[in-house]
């Protein structure tokens, strides 16, 4: 199947998904929700990045640096870093967190583009920030508690503004996407997702099943062109040991952060932060990778 009909369908099914749980207003509150999504972020979710390391090599390798072992130090430096710059400046680092996962998301969710568009196209911007404004005003309160367990207080916020911020984001699919009718599918089952469950469950979903499986679709299919089943077990097999590693590092974090927090509190601040600290290396690899492409 090719790559564009499979996210045709991945986008309905999504969309389908999204609407039956609206209308059957499932009840989710339950009190392990926080673990399920704790472990379905750092398995699935983490997956798609778990392909850094080869994408790493590549890169190393079009600028002529023979030691791969570089590539995961100053990965991981870096994550750290993020880390450290949370615990010192909260604030600021969620407010420069939230602003370049929108670009991701933007730039990763819009595989319907009609045009090649630059890395940092603001439309992308918009595009992705219906993830960031969508918990924010369906659910105020609660994505405000999420905001404060991370140690960052936003205070009052304009709902009128944030329902702006979502209008935009959604007339944005009609500049940047060639199919717009499944463009706006994806940002609805977004909104839909974010009306009926809370700010976490909602993310879960859409991190893991929306965001992460599209983009492991495209890795896959850079794997194996021809044949999508053989691409997949490869991408599953690559993928795996940096998956499992991850996973440990999160269940690590929250055992020891749990000696503190409340487990709940604990495991939300291993998900956003532990994210955000893998966030930062994985775009600016991808930005690097595409920077030297267009060189060569």
């Amino acid at each position: 199947m090719k790559i564009d009909v499979l996210n045709k369908y991945h986008s309905i099914t999504i969309f389908f998904l999204s609407s039956v749980l609206w209308i059957t207003n499932l009840n989710l509150s339950y009190n392990f929700t926080s673990l399920i999504c704790f472990f379905l972020i750092a398995t699935i979710g983490v997956s798609h990045g778990a392909l850094d390391n080869l994408k790493g090599a590549k890169l190393l390798k079009k600028l002529s640096i023979k030691k791969n072992s570089l590539f995961y130090v100053a990965y991981i430096i870096l994550a750290l870093f993020v880390v450290l710059l949370w615990s010192i400046l909260p604030m600021i680092t969620l407010l420069i967190f939230l602003l370049v996962a929108s670009f991701h998301f933007g730039k990763e969710d819009n595989v319907f583009a009609k045009r090649k568009v630059k890395f940092l196209d603001f439309f992308l911007f918009l595009k992705g920030s219906l993830v960031i404004s969508a918990p924010l005003y369906f659910h105020m309160s609660d994505t405000i508690k999420i905001f404060e367990i991370l140690n960052v207080n936003l205070g009052y916020i304009n709902e009128k503004i944030i329902l702006g911020i979502i209008i935009i984001s959604l007339l944005s699919n009609l500049l940047i996407s060639k199919k717009i009718l499944l463009s706006f599918l994806d940002s609805f089952s977004i909104i839909l997702l974010n009306f009926t469950f809370t700010p976490l469950i909602a993310f879960t979903i859409y991190f893991c099943f929306l965001h992460s499986v599209r983009h492991s679709f495209s890795l896959i299919n850079e794997i194996n062109k021809k044949d999508f089943n053989r691409g997949l077990i490869s991408f599953l097999k690559l993928a795996l040991p940096l998956t499992v590693i991850t996973c440990m590092i999160f269940l690590t974090s929250v055992y020891f952060l749990n000696n503190n927090y409340l487990l709940n509190s604990a495991i939300l601040k291993v998900i956003f932060i532990g994210l955000a600290s893998l966030t930062f290396p994985h775009i600016l690899l991808e930005y690097l990778l595409e920077k030297n492409e267009k060189r060569t």
